[in-house]
């Protein structure tokens, strides 16, 4: 690798963060229009598929092996399943009868789900501090489920199956982190995203009877989501994955409420509760201790 190589990479995991945050915001945006023109199991199907089919060209195009062994193939179609296809189908049933800011803040479970388990699975070091904050943000978490509780049995369950779709991110994560680290990048992406849209598609099929009216909005937001969130923002989740701790790669999700909350405001007009402000900054707060020790680990 030359020096401009390395300078180059050493200025992407930099500014990766700061990428995914606003890629990983942006698809709540994406979601929500979608889901106007699409029953939400075939808007992930869609979607998954599309990104799936970019993938397998490139990987097609460009004739070189894979570079994988028949056990890192099974591991990345795990891993594919769990941090996506699972994650994904329960946060679009969520979002039709619910805002994007709760959905946003009880994403919040993985970064302090997977400092928890990081530390007896990974052996990566959990401090005091680490745990002042998951305790915090498991209290913002439980404000915005009470307050569904008690509004809507609906908004509720559906907060309920989001809350499992983050179980498996952070199970996905953990997973990847141990057996997929050593496997080339797109090639892992690819099996991933096959593997998710598989799942995906049969969903859809079998769940749902699925509706759209194929829209300008509902064909932009699918290539968005695929292309710039599915291909782009997972793309440097599993970077950071890959080359620091698990705590400290998911910890860029604690500011996702906050900046999707911004977004759904002012572009789509979603009204925020004095209940769900005060999860968000409890949460964050949260978060942000567990973040903060995790970058000294």
């Amino acid at each position: 690798m030359t020096d401009t190589d390395r300078s180059a990479l050493d200025r992407l995991n930099a500014a990766a963060p700061l990428l995914f945050l606003a890629l990983w915001s942006s698809s709540y945006i994406g979601t929500r229009v979608g889901l106007r023109h699409m029953s939400p199991l075939l808007f992930v199907a869609v979607r998954m598929t599309f990104a799936a089919g970019l993938l397998l060209a490139f990987m097609l195009l460009r004739r070189r092996p894979w570079g994988m062994r028949p056990a890192a193939w099974m591991h990345c179609a795990v891993a594919g399943v769990l941090t996506q296809a699972i994650l994904l189908m329960t946060a679009h049933v969520a979002m039709v009868h619910t805002e994007a800011a709760p959905i946003a803040l009880i994403q919040t479970l993985n970064p302090l789900l997977s400092a928890f388990l990081a530390w007896p699975l990974l052996g990566e070091k959990l401090r005091p501090a680490q745990i002042a904050g998951l305790l915090l943000g498991f209290a913002g978490v439980l404000l915005i489920l009470g307050r569904a509780a008690l509004s809507s049995r609906t908004e509720f369950a559906e907060l309920l199956g989001a809350t499992a779709g983050i179980m498996t991110l952070v199970g996905g994560t953990l997973y990847y982190r141990r057996f997929c680290r050593e496997v080339p990048p797109m090639s892992g992406a690819t099996v991933q995203a096959l593997a998710a849209a598989s799942v995906c598609a049969l969903s859809a099929w079998a769940l749902e009877t699925p509706r759209s009216d194929w829209a300008f909005g509902a064909l932009a937001s699918i290539g968005w989501n695929a292309v710039v969130v599915t291909i782009g923002g997972m793309g440097l989740y599993f970077m950071m994955l890959s080359r620091g701790s698990a705590a400290r790669a998911t910890v860029n999700f604690y500011l996702v409420p906050g900046v999707t909350s911004v977004l759904t405001w002012f572009l789509l007009g979603e009204r925020l509760t004095p209940l769900t402000l005060v999860g968000l900054a409890v949460s964050s707060v949260g978060c942000w201790l567990v973040g903060r020790r995790a970058a000294a680990v």
